[in-house]
C-alpha cells in the first residue's frame, strides 16, 4: 500500500469521526459506508462493501450516549476493510480482527473529548471579552485541526505497515486459530441483531416482531417489498392508537365518550 493511499484511508476516518455537515458521525461512520470507502480506494469496492456490511451488523445496537464511546465504528470499518483487501481475508476473519481495532480507537475519541474541553474555555474566554468573531476559530477550526491530526496519523500508519504484516499474521495463524477467529467473526453478527431485538422487543411493540418474522419467512417478499408493508402498517397503526374514542352529540349540544357506560342521553 502506498502511503498517497494510506493518507487517503486516514482523511476517510477523519471524517467519519467529524462533525461536519452531512458527513460525519451521520454517515461515514457507519462500518458500511466507510468500508464502501475504503474498498473504492484499494479498487475493490464490492469486497469493501461486503466486509464492511459485515462489520456493521455489529453495531446496530450501537447507543452513544452522553459523549461516551463504547466502539469507534470507523476505525473499525475502515481498517477491518484494508486489512481484509490487502490480506485476501474472508469478512467473519475481516470481522473478527476489526472489532478490537475498534476497541482502540476509544483512546483517540476520549483524547479527543479531553483536549476539546480546552477550546472551550477558550470559548468562553473570548465570549468574555466581547470577541464573538473568534468562536468559529474555537468551536470548528480548532477542534477539526486536532481532530485530524489524532485521525489520519494513527490510520495512516497502521494501513501502510499493518497492511504489510497482515499476510503474516494470517500464515502464523494458520489452522485452528485462524478457524477460531472466522468462527468468533461469524457470531458477532448475530450478537449485534441480539442487541438490537433487545429495543425491539418492548410493550405493544412484541406482537410487530413476531409478525413480521412470519411474513419474512413464509410471504417469499423481497426486502424492499416487506419494507413497504411494515411501513403501511406502522402508519394504520399509528393512525388507530392516535385515533380518541368516538364522541356522540346529544340533545343541546353536549357530547360525551360512546364507550361511557354512565352516559345517559336521556338525561340532557
Amino acid at each position: 500500500m502506498s502511503i498517497i493511499t494510506a493518507i487517503i484511508l486516514g482523511i476517510i476516518y477523519w471524517l467519519g469521526e467529524a462533525n461536519l455537515p452531512f458527513v460525519g458521525l451521520w454517515t461515514l461512520q457507519r462500518p458500511l459506508v466507510c468500508g464502501f470507502l475504503t474498498g473504492i480506494v484499494l479498487g475493490d469496492p464490492v469486497t469493501g462493501a461486503v466486509v464492511g456490511g459485515t462489520i456493521n451488523l455489529v453495531y446496530l445496537g450501537f447507543i452513544s450516549a452522553g459523549g461516551s464511546m463504547p466502539a469507534d465504528m470507523a476505525l473499525a470499518g475502515v481498517l477491518g476493510t484494508a486489512y481484509a483487501i490487502t490480506g485476501n481475508l474472508d469478512a467473519d476473519t475481516a470481522l473478527a480482527i476489526a472489532v478490537p481495532i475498534g476497541l482502540l480507537g476509544t483512546i483517540v475519541w476520549y483524547l479527543r473529548m479531553t483536549i476539546d474541553s480546552v477550546f472551550v474555555h477558550m470559548g468562553d474566554k473570548w465570549v468574555a471579552e466581547g470577541k464573538f468573531n473568534r468562536l468559529y476559530l474555537a468551536n470548528v477550526i480548532l477542534p477539526q485541526i486536532f481532530s485530524a491530526i489524532i485521525c489520519v496519523i494513527p490510520c495512516m500508519l497502521a494501513a501502510k505497515f499493518g497492511a504489510a504484516y497482515i499476510q503474516t499474521f494470517i500464515d502464523f495463524c494458520a489452522g485452528k486459530p485462524l478457524q477460531i477467529f472466522q468462527v468468533i467473526g461469524g457470531l458477532m453478527p448475530a450478537l449485534g441483531i441480539a442487541i438490537t431485538l433487545q429495543y425491539i422487543f418492548k410493550g405493544e411493540a412484541r406482537i410487530f416482531l413476531f409478525l413480521g418474522f412470519i411474513i419474512a419467512t413464509v410471504s417469499g417478499l423481497t426486502l424492499i417489498e416487506q419494507g413497504i408493508v411494515g411501513l403501511i402498517m406502522a402508519i394504520i397503526y399509528i393512525q388507530v392508537s392516535d385515533r380518541g374514542p368516538a364522541k356522540v352529540v346529544a340533545a343541546g349540544g353536549a357530547s360525551a365518550d360512546v364507550e361511557d357506560p354512565d352516559y345517559d342521553p336521556d338525561e340532557d
